[in-house]
């Protein structure tokens, strides 16, 4: 059967708004593939064809696993699969779910991507304007990110919304709009993606860390030795008097500051104890 009708005839409604995964282009540092999109908008050529890309096939061939495992590993549904959602004012904003989580309405977005050098900051960094329009689009407060990895390994990530990334977002789709409109090529908008706030949800074994063995010994060995300094701190500055700027003794100086904060340091020369 010849899909190709089919996927003209889709690429020409797209061309009427800007969907999550434009919003990945606006945002982005590509300009050429910035103005390929703006002119896909316009209808001056043809998306490109992604039938023989094997990582978009492979995103599109275990989105419906992805689904179903997020459902079994979390307790959770996931409605709306493949909605198309458009913003109640900006009628050229549109969203085409992968779902939403029921319960929560969180926006799900199910992703394949390859094990090497796979982090979760930079997965949440990757589809963070994507997210975030869809979000915008469906005046949800949070996005869950679901991944599997071609390790065989399943991620869950949990994006909140950010109001001033939104904000910034909806301002470059603008911009970028009026150029679709009027004819003039859009320019790169520079707008740097904000850091991944992601909630932890996992418990990870940090046994095979020689890093983390050498520190967590320091750490054990020192820990009594630091609540005993932390004591001695706290004492020492009760004994200060209140009109005193500087006291010393013992190899010990404490000063006062304008604001009456203590600080203390340690003296070269340490004196005897004083005389019973």
């Amino acid at each position: 059967m010849n899909s190709t009708p089919k996927r003209i005839a889709d690429s020409r409604h797209r061309r009427s708004f800007i969907g999550g995964s434009d919003a990945r282009i606006i945002m982005g540092d590509d300009e050429a593939a910035l103005i390929r999109l703006w002119q896909e908008k316009r209808g001056e050529v043809e998306p490109p064809d992604l039938s023989g890309e094997l990582l978009v096939q492979l995103g599109s061939v275990t989105e419906d696993l992805n689904r179903r495992w997020f459902e079994r590993s979390t307790r959770q549904t996931v409605r709306d699969v493949q909605r198309r959602v458009f913003h109640p004012v900006h009628k050229w904003m549109a969203a085409t779910l992968d779902g939403r989580v029921e319960g929560s309405g969180a926006v799900f977005e199910a992703k394949f991507m390859l094990p090497w050098n796979f982090s979760e900051e930079a997965a949440a960094e990757k589809h963070m304007a994507q997210l975030q329009h869809n979000m915008w689009v469906t005046a949800s407060r949070s996005a869950v990110l679901s991944i599997v990895t071609g390790g065989g390994k399943w991620v869950e990530i949990t994006i909140p919304a950010d109001p001033l990334y939104q904000h910034l977002l909806l301002t470059a789709e603008k911009k970028f709009w009026r150029c679709v409109e009027s004819g003039e090529a859009p320019s790169l908008f520079g707008i740097e993606p904000p850091r991944p706030r992601l909630e932890a949800v996992r418990s990870v074994d940090m046994s095979g860390s020689n890093a983390w063995a050498e520190l967590a010994d320091l750490y054990r060995v020192t820990r009594a030795a630091a609540g005993e300094h932390d004591r001695a701190k706290a004492e020492l500055k009760a004994l200060v008097p209140e009109d005193a700027r500087e006291a010393s003794g013992h190899g010990v100086r404490a000063k006062r500051s304008k604001s009456g904060a203590i600080s203390f340091e340690v003296l070269e020369a340490v004196a005897g104890h004083a005389a019973l």
